[in-house]
């Protein structure tokens, strides 16, 4: 009967054993600040992965069964960030410009070392090379590359092709963007430079029939006084579509959102945003100016997405990358919990990708670790502004689908980086 009984303790016991080696972790993240917007996580935190999901969120996680821990004591850990606006249909196809051209970037090189897991190309291909598109940037990326549709089948060409209201269908459009919908997430227009609403009524026909949001990059000449930002806001979009390059001073080119002479901001903007339009940051190489962004946010009016517009002539310039956007927005005032909040939470919900931009347990493991460095550090834009700051966001590590990508000073333990 004894024996019985320690054949039956010496079972539980493997089995037990068995249970807790199954509940062993590919990474478990140590001692992070997480935070999460979606469930408003905001503390100290262990994160778990296993098989490309979060497992586990709790106070403390044991990770003697972890094939990689990873030190993040005194950094923040937050969702992969998205980058609503990219251009990254790279290729090398003449007069091209931002669609398979010379001018876009391929995104794996720009994305991981700044916490990027996911960036939506604004506009680069159209009807005619989604296709393209996706076989050439889409597939090969480790990152993930989704995209708005341009209006223009020709895509971002630039130019005439951009002018060309022959090349606007909306229905043909549409159908593309439904035939790669898990790639598509709505339509752009952009550098229009006639005074009419062609390519704006023909994109919002095109989200009407593929229930997809459109993103406007308004205005392109100095020809003639612009089209009104009242209108577009009230009469021609729809809650949901998206206002990039908010903070933009061109002279005649646009309506700003702050009046040029008194550097007031105009109320009907916020009543803009209270009705459904999204306001998108798309920093670009010219298309940001603190003279524009610092008395809106001294209004009380916050943009809801930061992102980039990057390519090779904004990465080198003001812009930089997204993690010099947030630091300059910390460097305005923003809390930093919104500032995260504007670049995971907030974008995935405008592109209608929920499953993305938060730390579920049971969702997708897209991870970023930052270092919030203190120090001395000037922030300018591109006619010469400048703002002192003394926080400035590095990336430290990304995981991507649960796996490492990215480390920059060997916090993982073992130092292993997934290279495809």
């Amino acid at each position: 009967m004894m024996k019985k009984h320690r054949l039956i303790v010496a079972l539980m016991a493997f089995f037990a054993m068995g249970a807790l080696h199954a509940q062993d972790y590919d990474i478990v993240i140590k001692g992070g600040h997480v935070i999460d917007a979606k469930s408003g996580t905001d503390g100290l935190r262990d994160v778990a992965i296993k098989d490309g999901k979060v497992a586990r969120i709790a106070a403390s996680i044991p990770g003697d069964g972890a094939k990689q821990v990873v030190n993040a004591k005194g950094m923040l850990v937050v969702p992969g960030l998205i980058d609503i606006h990219g251009h990254n249909f790279a290729g090398t196809r003449e007069n091209s410009y931002l669609s398979d051209g010379l001018t876009a970037v391929d995104p794996d090189g720009y994305t991981f070392r700044v916490g990027v897991t996911t960036i939506v190309d604004c506009g680069g291909p159209g009807w005619k090379n989604i296709h393209i598109f996706k076989q050439n940037i889409i597939d090969p990326s480790r990152t993930r590359v989704l995209a708005f549709m341009n209006i223009v089948g020709e895509g971002m060409r630039g130019g005439a092709w951009e002018q060309d209201t022959t090349d606007m269908d909306a229905e043909i459009t549409a159908q593309a963007a439904l035939k790669y919908k898990d790639h598509v997430v709505g339509f752009k227009v952009a550098h229009y430079a006639r005074r009419d609403w062609i390519p704006i009524d023909r994109a919002v026909q095109a989200g009407n029939i593929a229930d997809m949001p459109v993103i406007i990059d308004f205005g392109g000449s100095m020809a003639f006084a612009p089209l009104r930002l009242r209108e577009l806001f009230f009469e021609r979009l729809r809650p949901g579509d998206i206002y990039t390059h908010t903070f933009a001073e061109l002279g005649g080119a646009r309506e700003p959102i702050v009046e040029y002479e008194t550097r007031k901001f105009k109320p009907f903007v916020r009543e803009a945003q209270e009705r459904g339009i999204v306001f998108d940051v798309g920093y670009g190489g010219a298309s940001f100016d603190f003279r524009q962004a610092i008395p809106a946010l001294e209004a009380g009016f916050l943009p809801n997405t930061i992102s980039t517009d990057l390519h090779k002539g904004s990465m080198n310039a003001a812009m930089k990358d997204i993690l010099n956007i947030m630091s300059k927005f910390l460097a305005m005032g923003v809390d930093l919990d919104k500032v995260i909040e504007m670049s995971t939470w907030a974008p995935a919900q405008v592109i209608n990708r929920e499953m993305l931009g938060n730390l579920s347990e049971g969702g997708i493991a897209d991870v970023a670790i930052l270092q919030l460095r203190e120090g001395d550090f000037g922030f300018w834009d591109r006619n010469g502004y400048k703002i002192d700051g003394d926080k400035r966001f590095e990336c430290q590590m990304t995981i991507r689908d649960g796996r490492i990508v990215y480390d920059l000073n060997g916090i993982a333990d073992p130092v292993v980086v997934t290279r495809r």
